[in-house]
């Protein structure tokens, strides 16, 4: 693939923008405010200078590899890419606007994905315009570190597309596992429900944040707590993911916690806007209760 287009300069879209640049490939990287994808051009710009302080990158391969990137507000640059990667926030009415929008200019052989996390790739192939040429291709958070990528094919995706997806993210240093078109896939399928439990056992006052976050952490032998982690996340992004699972199962155990609706509400949604289950404006992260 060597050149692709990306839609969405948030921080899935530009972590996937960095890491195909790295690899050599010409990245066309929109999004709907040209502001946005030339901020997101700016950040992958300081990583890139990061990696070369910690001598993981030459000078020239960090120089190299942001010339590549080119921030953009229109798709008709993606004419050219040999792949277009939808990266947007995990919403299926915004990602049909976006399928919309991109197939007037997809190239007759290109392939379209979705970075979606849990939203059936079968039912968003029917607003594509080649099913068999549209494909999940979920990288994970923050996109340079985690070397997964999750490879879920519709069920009209040519298995020639799964392949090439699958070289793809192998040439990106990724390891990649190949889920069926299930609700929530292999990891969201695994990892929601935990983080949902622990939200229902902090709902409940069974236990406070630090200690469910400790106790996970070292009781579970996991890097960070399920509430952390879902700081990181984005509280958002995880009660879309939980209604995903519970619309397409029907079954109750995936049932959202209250209390995670009641955050988001409240627009506490982690991380990316200073406070979910931690407080994050200061220098230290600190439990909001």
């Amino acid at each position: 693939m060597d050149t692709i287009g990306i839609i969405g300069a948030g921080q899935m879209g530009a972590g996937i923008a960095q890491v195909a640049a790295v690899s050599g490939a010409r990245v066309f990287l929109a999004d709907r405010d040209l502001a946005i994808a030339d901020k997101a051009r700016t950040g992958i710009g300081k990583r890139l200078a990061r990696l070369v302080d910690r001598d993981q990158l030459s000078t020239e391969a960090a120089a190299a590899a942001l010339e590549r990137i080119t921030p953009t507000a229109d798709y008709a640059p993606m004419a050219q890419a040999a792949l277009i990667i939808e990266a947007a926030t995990e919403n299926e009415s915004i990602k049909h606007a976006i399928f919309a929008e991109a197939a007037k200019v997809l190239a007759p052989d290109a392939v379209l994905a979705s970075n979606t996390s849990s939203i059936s790739i079968t039912r968003m192939a029917a607003s594509v315009p080649d099913p068999a040429r549209f494909i999940g291709l979920h990288f994970f958070n923050p996109v340079p570190v985690m070397q997964l990528v999750e490879l879920i094919p519709g069920l009209a995706t040519d298995p020639q597309v799964v392949a090439q997806m699958r070289a793809f993210a192998e040439k990106l240093g990724k390891q990649v596992v190949l889920s069926q078109d299930a609700p929530g896939f292999i990891i969201n399928r695994v990892l929601m429900p935990m983080i949902n439990e622990a939200v229902f056992v902090l709902g409940n006052g069974t236990a406070g944040i630090a200690d469910i976050d400790i106790g996970c952490r070292l009781g579970l032998n996991h890097p960070m707590g399920p509430l952390e982690l879902a700081d990181f996340i984005g509280l958002d992004t995880c009660l879309e993911i939980m209604r995903v699972l519970f619309t397409g199962t029907g079954d109750t155990k995936y049932r959202p916690a209250p209390l995670l609706v009641q955050y988001v509400d409240a627009g506490w949604l982690g991380k990316k806007t200073g406070r979910g289950f931690y407080d994050w404006s200061g220098d230290e992260k600190v439990p909001t209760r």
